[in-house]
């Protein structure tokens, strides 16, 4: 069912190095401990926990995979001749023999080893208890975040609180069926729960790693999902109190600086996966840039292109000499950066956009329009790009909108939520200030705010799914609004995303996710 009955032996070998540097995530493991003798001292646990941040980052692609690209914002148009990467997910044809998302995701694999981790360190004596009880609220914590995408991605999915194919490597022994939706949220909220509990009064704020801040983040996003998709109002007071419990956070003046390579840990971020110069980059960054050997002496920046004069583009992002593939598999909606105003602050620093010309008559005419995301290009060091933004997790403006979209469901004005993020888009000018208006009006004017503040931040399928017009969530087609992305009348089911045939197959206890074909034997 899991597919890694190796777990010991490879977080031994990839966690449990002896790593000396505490100011990154260097994952490098330089030297080798058996489990017997490596849960020894309290340089073995922290340096685990390095390992599970650091898995954690290498997950990063997958989070923004399962929380954006289904949200229908991507185009599935070819733009400069590359073939496109995940047009079943882009396109909604997700189906049991192409789920687009294999293996539960590969979230099980650190899931045991955080399960590893909590099982060896709860019961320790040789760390401090004040640096024991942070060790487990991270952990807690990471548990929580996996099985809640677990949740919002297939609904009810198999429970692993314990290192179990760890003590038995019978294929038959490990089989488990999957628990209900209800019994997930409950092992979600115990999780995020328990980190608050161990987290305590702590005020560690590295936002490289889980900590008590994020904790807070994920907690009011739990319970506002909860109050949301499953109708548990009462969980709406949970989350507001989670999100003002949180402290010391406040939005950047220029919203450009929060994704600077020069100004990472700033006061808007709250938990941020981290990359490093010649340590680790965002992969996959490169494929939603552009081509530079397909610009082909016909692409222009802007509107000179009418006239016929101007320079034609060559590489004006400077991301030709970098360590990824630059090549455009992916791209957003042209229609996604015309919703921004000219004024809005965020166009310019979110895309890029350069249109492919008809050069055979002047004035050109403009035969494509097309966007590079900018929002994550890192910098250049010695001449060279690299890809090292860190990727928020959680940040100011999130906890922001979050609010104003419980104050909205509690039938409140959410005014003093929105505004604040308008004022920073717009540099104190807003030219279409927010004013009150109906529930459903109000939701709909945070979801344009969220669409536009949270590019490639993994959050907008989930956006669709949670926020509502009316009784119905916006993934569905309406002729109320424009966000929707699935018929409820044929395609209700595909909020979920199936399992794929191996699942079943090497575990017969799994049953598919309701609404999608198994024919098992």
């Amino acid at each position: 069912m899991i597919q890694s009955r190796y777990i010991l032996l490879l977080a031994l070998v990839i966690l449990a190095g002896a790593i000396s540097c505490k100011k990154t995530l260097q994952l490098s493991p330089e030297d080798y401990f058996a489990d017997g003798n490596f849960w020894q001292n309290e340089t073995h646990a922290e340096n685990f926990m390095i390992g599970l941040h650091g898995r954690f980052r290498s997950n990063y692609f997958m989070f923004f995979r399962l929380g954006e690209m289904r949200g229908g914002a991507f185009s599935n148009e070819i733009a400069l001749n590359a073939s496109l990467n995940e047009l079943p997910i882009i396109e909604q044809r997700i189906e049991e023999n192409s789920s687009g998302v294999s293996n539960w995701a590969g979230f099980y694999e650190p899931i045991m080893q955080i399960n590893l981790f909590l099982k060896n360190v709860a019961p320790s004596t040789y760390i401090a208890d004040e640096k024991k009880n942070y060790l487990l609220g991270q952990a807690y914590a990471m548990r929580a975040y996996y099985y809640f995408h677990l949740l919002r991605t297939y609904g009810g999915v198999p429970i692993w609180t314990e290192p179990e194919v760890l003590d038995n490597t019978d294929p038959a022994a490990l089989r488990k069926a999957r628990s209900s939706e209800e019994d997930v949220i409950a092992q979600v909220k115990a999780d995020i729960n328990h980190s608050l509990e161990y987290f305590g009064n702590s005020t560690g704020v590295d936002k490289k790693q889980w900590n008590p801040n994020a904790a807070r983040m994920l907690k009011g996003e739990i319970y506002l999902w909860t109050a949301k998709v499953y109708n548990q109002a009462t969980d709406l007071a949970e989350a507001k109190n989670a999100l003002n419990s949180i402290s010391g956070s406040s939005l950047l003046a220029d919203f450009s600086d929060i994704f600077s390579y020069d100004n990472k840990q700033n006061s808007e971020i709250i938990f941020a996966i981290h990359n490093q110069v010649g340590e680790s980059e965002m992969q996959n960054l490169g494929t939603f840039t552009y081509s530079v050997f397909n610009f082909d002496g016909q692409h222009y920046k802007d509107s000179l292109a009418s006239a016929g004069v101007g320079n034609f583009l060559t590489d004006p992002l400077l991301i030709a000499n970098s360590n990824q593939q630059i090549i455009q598999r992916y791209r957003y909606k042209f229609e996604l950066f015309e919703s921004y105003d000219l004024s809005d602050t965020r166009r310019e620093a979110t895309f890029y956009d350069y249109y492919k010309v008809n050069t055979t008559t002047v004035p050109y005419t403009v035969t494509m329009k097309n966007t590079a995301l900018v929002k994550f290009l890192g910098t250049i060091n010695a001449d060279r790009r690299y890809f090292s933004a860190d990727w928020p997790v959680y940040r100011e403006a999130d906890r922001l909108l979050m609010l104003a979209e419980i104050e909205n469901a509690e039938g409140g004005d959410p005014t003093d939520y929105i505004q604040p993020v308008r004022n920073r888009a717009y540099a104190g000018a807003d030219p279409a200030p927010f004013t009150n208006g109906t529930q459903d009006e109000n939701e709909q004017a945070i979801f344009e705010e969220r669409s536009k503040e949270f590019v490639f931040e993994g959050k907008r399928w989930y956006d669709i799914r949670r926020m509502k017009w009316g009784n119905e969530p916006l993934a569905f087609i309406s002729t109320d609004h424009p966000y929707g992305v699935l018929d409820k009348a044929t395609q209700s089911h595909m909020l979920l995303w199936p399992v794929e045939p191996a699942i079943w197959t090497n575990d017969p206890l799994i049953n598919q996710t309701p609404g999608y074909f198994t024919a098992k034997p």
